[in-house]
């Protein structure tokens, strides 16, 4: 797991490493040869470590002379020498001809530092290299044997390419003629027969190979069910009328009662119970959490051992090193070391910069991981993201209109575990207690006023090499000492509370920012931003900034600007700001956004922002200007559908008042928009969006929504996502084949009119959330029309009554849709302006609905049974011998089940690759 972690790292600086012999950094020919050494030296340490684990082997270091510890020493090393080197180059081309004139000689001492650190790092490898040669005689070469045993023993090289295999052909067709036979088999004996299957612990797609194995059920109603722990295994083995269900935690109730039983022996049953507070809060609802824990704490003799929240406090060390958390540590360990690659895992260490229970939003966290480089690309972070949501191993808080998760956090243990990998490998450093255990910092985290300004100045740490810095609360002068950084990538001071417009001078000579977000402390922003060349996002939201510097969007690698300021009226734009423009120099891909009465400034600009994918505009009239062509011609070739029919994730969200609708109506086809959200007085749809190519999301805000405008809505075809805000809807009828790809459909009304859905609407429609708290039973929706439905949302605020009619509703239909309870997110996360849909997990878990028939057997109860009957005659199924019919039927009676009430002819359980199957 180190290695995997080093190796992953160590592929990422190689294209930097790489990148120095090029002839713009005037490299001398010696110091080019001594950079292309260590090039080769560490790809082809990477690729040997990438050998050991393929083949099992966990002593690297014997291998490659060095330790994990002296390689990650090395590797970092190698980036502190490459980041300084482009701080000095970067500074360098910056300044004047004058200044570089003076300066020339430093240019020259930057190269020299280069070659003299490049030099003794090339020392290093050959360094121990020499020193392994010099010990192995005194360990009578036993080392290289064992090595040379151990590789010749795994078998054949899993590198040799499959063209230079031979005589394999006819016994790799055997094995597989024996099992397609196998298929057969299993496919012969369960035919006409109902049954009941039990495979536990999928972990990969395998349902499409063993699917065939099963003969077609149309008749007797037989059923397999899969137990795994990834999301995506769960939607391949559900079939058509097939059933996805989460298992829930336990609630507070329920898990203090199991920790208590698990901590307190019989004899203090009448003593008073332990504080679990702390406990209950860390194992997050997890029932092997909560057994470990109890188990841990009665160990060390509770009543009279540590209290639970001594406990907590060392969790981490304890999750390490005891013996009792054994099983617990082994299933976290193997969420992650079942990552594929160093990008996921490399990204979930990352979370470990967050304090617990923080709500973190999904794209803020993708932007910083592509600024520290986990990642190349956006797709790439977008898909390292979906992984961990697949697994389960980071859980979703808020969801997005169109049912993306908005954001997440880390769930109790994993937490914990992530705290103890990410800073035993020194990946980051938390500052808590006062106290910082590493002298070099790479990824610093300050949480809720832990620093101060008295602690951090005796600090003895080096903040030469932090690459990421993240602020929660106070941090104090030492670290906000920003000329001891020069390093720094990523500047995250949105929730710092003592950060000061004076501070920002210094933070623009931080000329290696790729990320950078303030907070409410700041008002304005210097001209000098301009000196951030490598600048990638900036995030103003929740800052006071009204006015933007025009610097700003000069910036060249500047992808992401959010925030709610105009220009400035004394803005000029000079023949410089033409040319970069005009010269379509802009990257920037996300405006979101800016005010505008329709003057000149961002109205002008934006027309030649040609990778913009994302707009946010809100408009305002003044008295001093009531023309806003420059404003239309802007947003009408922004959302203009060329003859190539693009599929490019174009965004527009506007809010305006009730003086300058009639924009909307200037706005013509033909036009492509994949998102759109309009906010402010409609009367009726605009045209232009009837007749929009490609619209999948639309939000519409309004004081009132008419029917007129309801039933364009409604023929709109490629629609999948609709969210509608109003204090009043006009009375409506869903009709027949009306909206005939939405997937989403939310209501959020002060009033309680509903419209009424006809037979053949919404064919397709999977989730209908209804967010009104004066909602009066089903208000005339009846949603057995809808065949497709899988969850119904309420607001937390309804009556019971309400709550119990759908309820009943929803156990009345055919899919037995989820019924959910919505409350608002915690809004430490959220920014100004924010109307998506979004929960809390635990409230929405705390309050799930699962309408099933009296008597089904639920997926809880089959864990159970699995269990039971492994702890009842575990050597028989280890052995795949069959169970008895009174061991079986003795575990059925324990769960309260009978025999009749199950109406199965068989009953076969899947575990570890075997079967135990019950006959009668």
């Amino acid at each position: 797991m180190e290695a995997a972690l080093l190796s992953g790292f160590i592929k990422t600086i190689l294209p930097k490493l790489f990148s120095l012999v090029q002839e713009k950094y005037k490299l001398h020919k010696v110091l080019k040869g001594d950079i292309k050494f260590l090039e080769k030296e560490l790809r082809m340490i990477a690729v040997t470590i990438d050998d050991q684990i393929l083949l099992g082997r966990e002593d690297h270091g014997a291998l490659l002379s060095l330790s994990m510890e002296e390689l990650r020493e090395l590797a970092h090393q190698i980036e502190d020498c490459i980041d300084r080197f482009l701080y000095h180059v970067t500074r360098e081309q910056q300044a004047s001809l004058f200044r570089r004139t003076i300066t020339s000689p430093k240019t020259l001492r930057s190269r020299q530092r280069l070659a003299a650190e490049v030099q003794l790092l090339r020392k290093i490898p050959e360094e121990a290299h020499q020193r392994e040669k010099r010990y192995r005689v005194f360990a009578g070469l036993s080392s290289s044997r064992q090595a040379e045993s151990s590789y010749c023993s795994s078998g054949s090289d899993p590198h040799t390419p499959k063209a230079d295999l031979v005589g394999i052909d006819g016994p790799r067709d055997e094995l597989v003629q024996h099992v397609d036979q196998l298929t057969v088999d299993v496919r012969e004996h369960l035919d006409k027969k109902r049954y009941f299957i039990v495979i536990d612990d999928m972990q990969t797609d395998q349902w499409s190979s063993i699917e065939a194995a099963f003969p077609e059920d149309n008749v007797v109603s037989s059923r397999v069910m899969v137990t795994t722990t990834i999301q995506s295994v769960a939607n391949a083995c559900s079939s058509s009328n097939g059933y996805v269900h989460r298992t829930k935690r336990l609630g507070d109730k329920d898990s203090e009662q199991l920790f208590v039983r698990k901590a307190c022996p019989k004899k203090y049953l009448g003593y008073m119970q332990p504080e679990s507070k702390e406990v209950l809060k860390k194992c997050d609802g997890q029932p092997l959490a909560l057994v470990s824990m109890g188990q841990f704490l009665r160990k060390k003799g509770w009543p009279t051992g540590p209290n639970c929240e001594d406990v907590c406090r060392n969790l981490s060390h304890h999750l390490e090193q005891d013996e009792t958390l054994e099983r617990m540590r082994r299933v976290l360990l193997h969420s992650f070391s079942s990552l594929p690659g160093h990008g996921p895992k490399a990204c979930l260490l990352y979370f470990g910069m967050f304090p617990c229970d923080h709500p973190i939003r999904r794209k803020r966290l993708m932007r910083r991981w592509l600024a520290e480089g986990f990642v190349e690309t956006q797709p790439s972070s977008t898909e390292n993201f979906n992984t961990l949501i697949d697994r389960n191993i980071i859980e979703p808080i808020g969801m997005c209109n169109n049912d993306q998760v908005k954001t997440c956090k880390t769930y109790g243990m994993m937490r914990e575990f992530i705290l103890l990998m990410s800073t035993s490998q020194d990946f980051i450093t938390l500052f808590a207690g006062n106290k910082v255990e590493h002298k070099y910092v790479r990824r610093l985290s300050l949480h809720h006023n832990i620093a101060t300004s008295g602690s951090c100045s005796s600090l003895d740490i080096n903040l030469s090499l932090v690459r990421s810095l993240i602020v929660f609360g106070e941090a104090g002068k030492a670290i906000l000492s920003f000329q001891k950084y020069q390093l720094l990538r990523v500047l995250d001071l949105e929730q710092c509370t003592d950060l000061e417009d004076e501070h920002l001078k210094d933070i623009c000579n931080l000329l290696l920012l790729k990320y950078l977000s303030f907070g409410e402390t700041v008002a304005s922003i210097p001209k000098d931003i301009e000196k951030l060349k490598l600048l990638e996002t900036l995030d103003l939201r929740r800052t006071k900034v009204k006015i933007l510097p025009i610097e700003v969007l000069l910036l060249p690698c500047l992808l992401h600007l959010f925030g709610e300021f105009q220009l400035s009226d004394k803005v000029k734009i000079t023949s410089e700001v033409q040319k970069f423009f005009l010269t379509e120099q802009s990257s920037l891909e996300t405006l979101a956004g800016f005010v505008t009465d329709g003057c000149q400034g961002f109205p002008k600009i934006i027309s030649h922002m040609k990778n913009l994918r994302k707009l946010k505009i809100w408009i305002e009239r003044s008295e001093k200007n009531t023309n806003f062509t420059d404003l239309v011609n802007a947003i009408q070739k922004f959302i203009h559908d060329d003859k190539e029919e693009s599929n490019d994730p174009r965004s527009l969200s506007l809010h305006f008042d009730a003086c300058t609708e009639n924009i909307l109506s200037s706005l013509k086809a033909p036009s492509y928009l994949r998102s759109l959200k309009l906010k402010g007085k409609l009367l009726e749809l605009p045209q232009f969006v009837i007749s929009m190519r490609g619209l999948r999301e639309l939000c519409l805000s309004s004081t009132k929504l008419t029917a007129g405008l309801l039933a364009a809505l409604s023929v709109l075809k490629d629609l999948q996502h609709l969210k509608l805000i109003a204090d009043e809807l006009e009375d409506f009828i869903i009709e027949d084949k009306a909206f005939p790809g939405l997937l989403h459909l939310c209501f959020v009304l002060e009033g309680a009119t509903l419209p009424t859905i006809e037979e053949g609407a919404l064919p397709y429609l999977i989730s209908l959330k209804l967010i009104c708290k004066d909602l009066d039973g089903l208000a005339g929706m009846k949603i057995n029309h809808l065949k497709c439905l899988k969850e119904v949302i309420l607001d937390h605020r309804v009556t019971s009554e309400t709550r119990e009619t759908w309820e009943k509703a929803a156990k009345e239909h055919p899919n037995r849709p989820k019924l959910l309870l919505f409350n608002p997110v915690d809004e430490s996360e959220s920014v100004p302006g924010d109307s998506s849909l979004a929960s809390t997990t635990a409230e929405r878990e705390a309050m799930e609905t699962f309408p099933t028939p009296d008597g089904a057997l639920q997926e809880d109860n089959i864990q159970i049974l699995v269990k039971q009957i492994s702890s009842a005659a575990p050597e028989k199924l280890n052995n795949s011998e069959p169970i008895s019919k009174d061991e079986l039927n003795s575990s059925f009676n324990n769960m309260g089940f009978s025999e009749g009430k199950l109406g199965l002819t068989e009953l076969s359980i899947v575990q570890n690759g075997k079967v135990s199957s019950y006959t009668h």
